[in-house]
C-alpha cells in the first residue's frame, strides 16, 4: 500500500509518516510536492493514504488541507500524528562567520527571528519551498550556505547541526492528519472532526450547536471558520471534538445537529495521537 507526504524527503511530513507506519506492515512512502497533489492522489486512488498538515502550535491552521478536505468528499480522516518541531542551524561546516547566506521556508525563518537577528545580522535569508529542500540547497551548494531545518534533514544530506533548538517559541508542535478512506473502528481514545455550515439570518445559530456538545459533557477540541468561497460572509465551521462517532453521546448530539444546521458532515473519526516526538 502506498502512503503519500508532503516532500521533498527530510520533512516533518515524512517523519510524521512514518510515525502513522510504525506499527503498520506493508507501507510504502510515496513524496509529492503539495498538499493539493498528494490529497488527490487518494481521491484519484493513486495513494492508498496521504498524511498532511492541518495546524501548527504558532503558525495556526493550514488551510489548504481543510478546503481539500471540503472538497475531496469521497475522502476521510482516518488518523493523526502530532510531531514536536525543533529547528536547527545546519551546514557543511561548523564556522558561523564564514556563513553569507541562510536557507529556509519563509515559517522557519519567521520562527527563528531571534536567533538570526542576534546572531546573523547583515547574512543574506534566502527562501525555500521547505525546511528539507532548504538543507537540499545548502548540500549542494557553498560552504557558506547554511539552512534552518531539522536534524532528520541534517542526517539525511550529510550536514552537520551547527546549532541546536533556534526557534524563538518553544512547544512548538505541527498536527498532522492522515487521509484516506473510513470508517475507522474506535478505539475509546478517538477524536472526530467535522464541517458545518448555519442556517443563513437565523441569530444564535452557533451557540445551538455548541450548547449541544455541552449538554451530553462532550469536549471540543477545536472550532475554526472558513469562507464557502460563494458569497461575503458565509462561512463553514470546522470543529473537532473527543470520542468516536458511533458513540451513544456524541451519536445523539450528530443527530441533535442534523437538524439545526443547514450542512453537516463528518470528516472522520479516528485515534486521537497521545504521544509526541521530538
Amino acid at each position: 500500500m502506498k502512503l503519500g507526504y508532503l516532500g521533498p524527503q527530510g520533512t516533518f511530513s515524512q517523519q510524521a509518516a512514518q510515525r502513522w507506519i510504525a506499527d503498520k506492515a506493508g507501507w510504502e512512502l510515496v513524496s509529492y510536492e503539495s498538499i493539493p497533489e498528494v490529497i488527490l492522489g487518494v481521491a484519484e486512488k493513486r495513494l492508498d493514504a496521504a498524511v498532511v498538515p492541518v495546524e501548527n502550535s504558532i503558525e495556526g491552521t493550514v488551510n489548504v488541507t481543510l478546503d481539500m478536505l471540503v472538497e475531496e468528499k469521497s475522502l476521510s480522516i482516518i488518523g493523526e500524528v502530532i510531531l514536536e518541531v525543533h529547528h536547527h542551524l545546519i551546514g557543511k561546516q561548523t564556522d558561523w562567520k564564514r556563513v553569507q547566506a541562510i536557507y529556509s521556508h519563509p515559517q522557519a525563518l519567521a520562527q527563528c527571528r531571534g536567533f538570526l537577528r542576534q546572531n546573523f545580522q547583515g547574512v543574506s535569508l534566502r527562501t525555500a519551498a521547505s525546511t528539507a529542500e532548504a538543507a537540499r540547497i545548502v548540500a549542494s551548494g557553498p560552504d557558506s550556505w547554511a539552512a534552518i531545518s531539522s536534524r532528520f534533514a541534517a542526517e539525511l544530506y550529510g550536514l552537520q547541526v551547527l546549532a541546536e533548538n533556534i526557534e524563538d517559541y518553544r512547544g512548538n508542535k505541527t498536527r498532522f492528519i492522515t487521509v484516506g478512506r473510513g470508517p475507522v473502528k474506535p478505539t475509546g481514545k478517538d477524536k472526530t472532526s467535522m464541517v458545518l455550515a448555519l442556517p443563513q439570518d437565523r441569530p444564535g445559530g452557533l451557540y445551538r450547536v455548541l450548547e449541544e456538545f455541552a449538554a451530553e459533557e462532550i469536549n471540543l477540541t477545536k472550532i475554526e471558520s472558513r469562507p464557502t468561497k460563494k458569497e461575503l460572509g458565509e462561512y463553514l465551521f470546522f470543529l473537532d471534538c473527543e470520542g468516536h462517532a458511533t458513540d451513544p453521546k456524541l451519536s445523539r448530539v450528530l443527530d441533535r445537529l442534523r437538524r439545526k444546521t443547514a450542512l453537516l458532515r463528518i470528516l472522520g473519526s479516528y485515534p486521537r495521537d497521545m504521544g509526541e516526538q521530538k
